[in-house]
């Protein structure tokens, strides 16, 4: 999950120039999901072959919903959100998710949580440190550490004057009951933190049923890729929209093959072994991925307030990976949850062999 975050990272440090050069974010996201999607489709496909359970109609509803949330709902209100509010509002939000999820994964009981041992205490009060550590390194900047102190703001935000004016029934009847545009902004980020939150709750029942975790990933990227594709008719007036510069093509071939591909594969292969509580909980580790790698490849300064974030995200994710192998060391051995290897020895796509289910 730290590679996860730190790859996430490389992601806005390299498309953020091709952003500001005036990209359409929604067509952005459309080639961006369609690449991942022709990557994860015939790869799960032959990894998955031997493990992949019959596909039923519970199934099919539960990665409509995850690519609903976990792919269209969380990259598009964020579009929006964004759109309407500016970059370190939406930054800020951000580290709401793991306390979505974690507060989702309790109500659906994929977490426990008893309050009343050292073991949930450290749970809940390395959530809050890690939430606190990355909202810190948000609204605290301080002097600069490592590298001359220049405003850098104008580099690091990403321009949203380039984005589509997300204009439609939905948002005018929204904007006529009297909301304003900030306030509208809001709602979508908030919304956006929430539909991520729920993607990683959701799919670990899923991931219980369905142990074909790649598989899971290409279901779910085929629902929010059909629909991040439908919606862009819609919010794309202009074909110049759809061309891209050489710049804006590499851009969207890391974002598809490194950011949608290995990360959302990677994250759906941990959410199975660590639960979804524990890997949103690695997701403020994002900002401090993006200030590392801004300065060595940008030379964006290191401030303080950076430093003193990441101590504390790191601080946070220990208690909680802490209080969770303690968990596990408490309950019965043979109960514990699935560890799939990524790779299999032998075949690369051959999925790992099952012991067959005795007879009814």
């Amino acid at each position: 999950m730290a590679m996860v975050q730190l790859m996430n990272g490389g992601y806005h440090v390299i498309t953020k120039v091709a952003l500001n050069v005036g990209v359409n974010q929604l067509v952005f996201c459309v080639f961006r999901d369609l690449l991942a999607l022709s990557i994860l489709a015939p790869l799960a496909y032959f990894r998955d072959k031997r493990i992949r359970p019959p596909m039923n109609k519970r199934l099919l509803l539960s990665f409509f919903f995850l690519g609903l949330t976990g792919i269209f709902g969380n990259q598009l209100l964020f579009l929006i959100g964004l759109s309407y509010t500016n970059p370190t509002y939406a930054a800020a939000i951000q580290p709401s998710i793991p306390v979505f999820t974690f507060l989702l994964a309790l109500i659906m009981g994929t977490e426990r949580v008893n309050i009343f041992k050292v073991e949930g205490q450290a749970k809940v009060g390395g959530t809050l440190v890690c939430v606190c550590g990355a909202i810190f390194m948000v609204l605290f900047r301080g002097p600069s550490i490592f590298g001359s102190q220049v405003d850098h703001v104008l580099e690091s935000e990403i321009s949203a004057k380039s984005q589509p004016e997300p204009a439609g029934w939905f948002v005018s009847s929204l904007l006529d009951l009297g909301l304003g545009h900030w306030h509208l902004g809001v709602l979508c980020l908030i919304g956006n933190c929430m539909c991520m939150a729920a993607f990683l709750a959701i799919q670990a029942p899923v991931l219980a049923k369905y142990p074909a975790s790649l598989s899971v990933t290409a279901y779910s990227y085929v629902f929010g890729a059909a629909l991040m594709v439908t919606t862009s008719f819609f919010m794309t007036n202009e074909s110049t929209d759809w061309r891209l510069s050489n710049s804006e093509l590499l851009a969207v071939i890391y974002a598809g093959i490194v950011a949608s591909a290995l990360n959302y594969g990677l994250l759906t292969w941990s959410n199975k072994i660590l639960g979804p509580a524990l890997v949103a909980l690695y997701n403020p580790l994002q900002p401090a991925a993006s200030a590392f790698l801004s300065r060595i490849f940008l030379g964006s300064p290191i401030y303080l307030g950076s430093i003193i974030g990441g101590i504390l995200i790191i601080a946070g994710l220990y208690l909680v990976t802490w209080a969770s192998y303690r968990e596990k060391q408490a309950v019965i051995p043979h109960v514990v949850r699935s560890s799939e290897p990524l790779i299999h020895k032998g075949h690369m796509f051959s999925g790992p062999s099952t012991p067959k289910s005795s007879s009814d």
